[in-house]
């Protein structure tokens, strides 16, 4: 699959999951906007080695304005959007009771309602084209709940939601709307619970196991890699049709 001439902007994308779709999609020729916080040169010189024109902007995705600022951005640089991955998300784990408001409001925000606005914001360019294509970064928890995440499991099922009546809407068209629903992702935030298991008395090897087997039973994480390739399929004419679903790559979880 080339992507020359193609213009993916995928957002949370200056670490982890987002920087890996942003290295597969450049890889096969599409130029790259990154998007997210803190300092983005090391996540620039991976994408960039692949050849292809890449930038970065900073804009904050629970922000509707900054989001609309960001795709301004993009028209005017490199000639518009033509792959939307929404990939930023946030994560808090607390029981309901107990769960911050606050929390609760940037969850959402940023990790339901900016798929909307985002995908609100695409569409027409895309449109104008004759061609898209948006791929949404679910999680199993799109499809299952699980202990203290609370927030976060509405907003992934609501990600699902959207993205079944985007690909009813450009169903007609050569744009289509997809969610993907990763299982465990050696994140940050997953090697921090690796971490905490370990300190309890266990190796981080066992901490790691014990983690997986809890819920993936290949045993073996999903690496950002994977998406990026699932995200290339997607892209490809062999996923024209595919559209509106939400595909799990989650190392068996879901088939329990």
């Amino acid at each position: 699959m080339a992507l020359h001439g193609k213009t993916a902007l995928v957002t949370g994308s200056t670490s982890g999951i987002g920087l890996g779709i942003a290295s597969v999609l450049a890889a096969r020729g599409a130029n790259v906007v990154l998007n997210g916080f803190g300092d983005p040169t090391a996540a620039l010189a991976e994408v960039r080695r692949h050849g292809t024109q890449v930038a970065h902007h900073g804009a904050d995705v629970s922000d509707p304005a900054q989001l609309a600022e960001l795709f301004e951005y993009v028209r005017t640089s490199l000639g518009g959007v033509d792959i939307l991955v929404n990939n930023a998300g946030i994560q808090h784990v607390e029981a309901v009771e107990a769960f911050p408001v606050e929390r609760w409001d940037a969850i959402i925000a940023i990790n339901l309602s900016s798929v909307f606005h985002g995908i609100r914001l695409a569409l027409p360019g895309m449109r104008e084209k004759g061609w898209g294509r948006i791929v949404n970064i679910a999680s199993v928890h799109g499809q299952v709940g699980s202990v203290g995440k609370s927030a976060y499991v509405a907003a992934k099922h609501g990600v699902i939601g959207l993205t079944k009546v985007v690909g009813l809407e450009t169903a007609t068209t050569q744009i289509t709307c997809n969610a993907i629903c990763p299982g465990f992702v050696l994140t940050p935030l997953v090697q921090k619970q690796i971490d905490d298991r370990a300190a309890k008395g266990g190796d981080p090897a066992a901490a790691q196991r014990e983690l997986l087997a809890e819920k993936q039973p290949s045993l073996e994480f999903v690496t950002p890699e994977h998406l990026g390739e699932l995200v290339l399929f997607l892209c490809s004419e062999a996923g024209s049709q595919v559209r509106g679903a939400a595909w799990n790559i989650d190392g068996g979880w879901l088939a329990q």
